[in-house]
């Protein structure tokens, strides 16, 4: 009884020391309201800006502009079947092509569709008549979807003209057809068949807004105790222990950002029923782990540049090239060995390997266990800067 006594103290109090500096830290929290503002608030308009902003999916009604040469039946049918496109609304009709090129200059449209003189006579005679098609790239999502309006109205339109032709020599229209079509293409999207930008977007970007704001808020909370010499103080309360104040410390952020996630995950997966193949154990413990792993990424900026303002620099840069380069906008596999390399160094990721396994194709554990023990492998990076960031604690004088 004596032995358990004597062994189960010094647990007890170490637990206490954490609980103590947990309860510091979160006066420190309520005091701030700049840690407010990234734990609660930016996270919160996120969610609501991006879910609301791809609400419909795909973007629809984009303007274009069409230029019509010709103005007979033939043209105008197919600008009528043109605007008939969802994602697709012509706004300006005209025969004057700088015109159309100006709106496009001011950000009016964003593609603009011609049609050459003597379009219908030229392509019932078979002369092969040449329909123009520009999209403004800056916008590079709104181009690539007019870009495939426009080239799907302009082979409707070889082919309608094809049938005309085919009836008028008296082939039969299945005859026509199979020369017009001869392999018919049955598409299936695996994972997202709606095509829905927001499925494909909103569930990196979100766990990217928060990886981001993790990182800020850990740099944040104990640069500041440098800045405003109270370093030792924490420590001290932690009994000198960088390990036990450290895990005091991060307790109360770990729990905030962990509801945080999991509320994400409630939106996303629940209230908007974005696919979730796997269940929500494998994403909720993938995007606790994110957290905790973003978390030990920010200690180890700190402690390798123990400034204030070096530290939120290299969070934000960090933070910010997570976007590029953990393969949700371009594909991994075509970026540089190097940068390849490098993108595994992000804990977003392997999030994202997870959730494209788990959520998205609903894949057994066995081919996403390396992707969960890289985010814990991040644990390790305090550790190998604990002895400088230690000396930096009570040492390092800061100079404003």
């Amino acid at each position: 009884m004596n032995n358990e006594k004597l062994n189960s103290g010094p647990k007890l109090s170490i637990i206490n020391c954490q609980l103590s500096i947990a309860k510091r830290e979160v006066l420190r929290i309520c005091k701030t309201p700049v840690y407010i503002f990234c734990m609660l608030v930016a996270p919160t308009i996120c969610l609501v800006f991006f879910l609301s902003l791809m609400k419909e999916g795909l973007p629809t009604d984009m303007p274009v502009a069409v230029v019509d040469m010709d103005g007979s039946s033939n043209s105008r049918n197919l600008v009528r079947q043109l605007d008939a496109f969802e994602q697709t609304k012509v706004v300006l009709k005209t025969v004057s092509f700088e015109e159309a090129r100006r709106a496009m200059q001011e950000g009016r449209v964003y593609g603009i569709f011609y049609i050459p003189k003597d379009f219908g006579v030229d392509a019932t005679a078979g002369r092969q008549p040449k329909l123009s098609f520009y999209t403004n790239g800056t916008y590079l999502i709104a181009a690539s979807l007019l870009f495939r309006d426009m080239k799907t109205i302009s082979v409707l339109a070889g082919a309608s003209v094809g049938l005309q032709t085919g009836l008028a020599h008296g082939y039969t229209e299945d005859r026509i057809m199979a020369q017009l079509q001869p392999i018919v293409i049955d598409t299936h999207a695996i994972g997202n068949p709606w095509l829905n930008y927001s499925v494909y977007l909103n569930n990196t970007l979100l766990p990217g807004v928060l990886q981001l704001m993790i990182f800020l808020v850990t740099v944040l909370s104990i640069g500041s105790e440098i800045k405003y010499s109270t370093a030792r103080e924490w420590l001290q309360m932690g009994r000198n222990s960088l390990t036990v104040s450290l895990i005091g410390k991060m307790l109360p952020h770990t729990l905030i950002f962990t509801i945080v996630s999991f509320l994400y995950a409630a939106a996303l997966y629940g209230f908007n029923s974005f696919p979730l193949n796997c269940g929500w154990l494998p994403m909720l413990s993938a995007l606790f782990l994110l957290v905790v792993a973003s978390q030990a990424v920010g200690i180890f900026m700190i402690g390798v540049l123990p400034t204030f303002r070096l530290g939120l620099s290299s969070a934000c840069l960090f933070g910010m090239i997570a976007f590029s380069i953990v393969g949700f906008s371009f594909p991994v596999l075509g970026m540089d060995p190097t940068l390849q390399a490098l993108s595994n160094l992000f804990p977003l990721r392997h999030y994202f390997l997870i959730y494209v396994d788990q959520a998205l194709n609903g894949r057994p554990f066995f081919y996403s266990w390396a992707q969960y023990a890289w985010l814990l492998g991040f644990l390790v990076l305090p550790f190998l800067i604990g002895k400088n960031l230690k000396d930096a604690l009570l040492y390092f004088k800061y100079i404003p």
